[in-house]
């Protein structure tokens, strides 16, 4: 997958309050390791179940063959921008009318291309994301990510590197697993 995230969603105060509450911390000189453990928690969490936990704006290259066109990242909400990207980087605007958008219950999201003449490569932007905010995650992944942020913060120090995400919190994430088969 070639992606790129154009902007990461904001974690309010309420996900750092929750932190600090389940490590029973009442001082800010932690704050920013804290939001910094969140954040990698994220990073856990999509790739645990396969899906993006929080909204956030994406871009994915793909070939510009013709034919429908999977983009790895899910569950995608919005496809909004297709541009050709020619060999030294310059973008296009594809129009509209030159492509077709399908976005699946299951999340999925896809382009339809028609051939395209001298372009080999497209450039996808879409919003991709369970929920919209920290406040409308599933109690379970929002409690699971808490937990594997709090996890990390206590075995900042120990010396080997334990396999993530420890079993408590791939209980709570398990049910939101997306396999693929390949």
């Amino acid at each position: 997958m070639n992606r790129v995230i154009l902007s990461r969603p904001a974690l309010p105060g309420t996900a750092l309050a929750e932190l600090k509450q389940w490590l029973g911390i009442t001082t800010a000189t932690d704050d920013a390791p804290l939001l910094s453990l969140l954040t990698a928690a994220l990073d856990v969490c999509e790739a645990f179940t396969g899906q993006m936990p929080l909204e956030t704006e994406c871009e994915e290259v793909l070939s510009a063959d013709a034919g429908w066109h999977t983009l790895a990242t899910r569950p995608v909400q919005a496809i909004g921008l297709v541009e050709s990207l020619d060999a030294s980087g310059n973008r296009t605007a594809l129009d509209p009318s030159a492509y077709e958008i399908d976005l699946a219950s299951d999340g999925t999201g896809r382009v339809r291309l028609p051939l395209l003449d001298s372009t080999t490569r497209i450039v996808v932007s879409f919003t991709a994301g369970l929920a919209a905010d920290w406040d409308a995650l599933p109690e379970s992944l929002r409690h699971g990510l808490i937990r594997l942020a709090a996890h990390q913060h206590r075995e900042r120090e120990a010396g080997g590197a334990a396999p993530l995400p420890p079993a408590s919190v791939a209980a709570l994430w398990r049910p939101w697993r997306r396999m693929h088969l390949t």
